[in-house]
């Protein structure tokens, strides 16, 4: 079964970006999200390894799939960190799941955090892609607040298909997101 923030898409946000771009020859032109990347770095596994298992338990109940654990590249020696040291997790979500998940981030998470504004519009690369922390993973539904040992950030990175950050603006932007204008 589709999501509903898929099936939006299909059938109102892509001929909606088709007539606001007319370089747009073709639909399959059109842009759309291809991936969300789900990241919490865990600086303190180093000294703790049960930190790591914490984030990793969050960020499952999040994306809803087991995440993989991000290693150091390099040594770093004011961090105490060594080479291959896990200091992470990651969870990449693609199809269904990532449209699940853009739906709930942006319909449940985001209005649940405290003095909210908006997202800023700043955080484009470039190329369309778009890059949002979150401070706290608790404003997520799935997380109970009373088995969370410590509040972590979270790293969102949408993926798109956009060739410009004002394409990736838009497409975003009729998905829901809440941006500051």
């Amino acid at each position: 079964m589709a999501s509903r923030l898929r099936e939006k898409y299909l059938k109102e946000i892509k001929p909606e970006l088709m007539k606001d771009f007319p370089a747009f020859t073709s639909i399959m032109q059109v842009p759309e999200v291809k991936k969300v990347v789900l990241n919490i770095g865990v600086g303190e596994a180093v000294q703790n390894a049960k930190a790591l298992e914490a984030a990793m338990g969050d960020l499952t109940m999040i994306a809803g799939q087991r995440p993989v654990i991000t290693r150091a590249k390099k040594s770093i020696a004011q961090f105490k960190i060594r080479e291959n040291m896990p200091i992470g997790v990651m969870v990449t979500l693609r199809g269904d799941r990532m449209y699940d998940f853009l739906d709930r981030l942006i319909n449940i998470a985001l209005p649940r955090i405290r003095d909210f504004r908006g997202i800023s519009r700043r955080s484009f690369d470039g190329r369309g892609n778009y890059s949002l922390g979150l401070r706290e993973q608790i404003i997520f539904p799935e997380i109970e607040y009373d088995k969370v040992d410590k509040l972590r950030g979270l790293e969102v990175v949408m993926s798109t298909s956009a060739r410009t950050d004002d394409q990736g603006y838009a497409l975003l932007k009729r998905m829901g997101m809440p941006f500051k204008d």
